[in-house]
């Protein structure tokens, strides 16, 4: 699995016109499966993001996790362009992006997995074209692979 955290003020999905999801403090994650991803690293991402601690304490350090500030998570799942292969020619190749039915389980059981963390989870339409705006926190953007843990 590949994640792009961003912290963000405030984030919402939306398909169209209708608003989908949207969360005030927390993180923005854009979300890509493999094929050979499942339980493991579902739960490695949920622990390790849960308790990622990137929001500043009374001192101004980055001592806070999400949980502690009672944050929420937007979800986006961007399967192609987090495993685009850009190494030949302009045109990206999709090939080690996920099987769309593994890849949709997958993505459902790592949501679980974040509100079993009493998390707050947003997202929006699996496989839509979807619209996300937000409004980031930091420079705060962690990029997570669990193929490098």
């Amino acid at each position: 699995m590949r994640i792009v955290l961003q912290k963000v003020s405030s984030a919402q999905v939306s398909v169209g016109e209708k608003i989908l999801g949207e969360i005030g403090v927390g993180f923005v994650l854009l979300v890509g499966i493999e094929n050979t991803d499942g339980k493991e690293e579902v739960d490695y991402l949920a622990r390790k993001i849960s308790h990622l601690r990137v929001f500043a304490d009374q001192n101004d350090k980055m001592n806070l996790s999400i949980t502690d500030v009672k944050g929420s998570i937007l979800i986006q799942f961007v399967n192609l362009p987090l495993y685009a292969d850009t190494k030949k020619g302009n045109r990206p190749s999709f090939i080690n992006a996920g099987d769309p039915e593994h890849a949709k389980t997958v993505y459902q059981a790592f949501n679980q997995a974040l509100m079993n963390h009493n998390l707050k989870v947003a997202t929006g339409e699996f496989g839509a074209h979807m619209e996300v705006k937000l409004e980031n926190d930091g420079p705060v953007t962690i990029i997570f692979d669990t193929d490098h843990k």
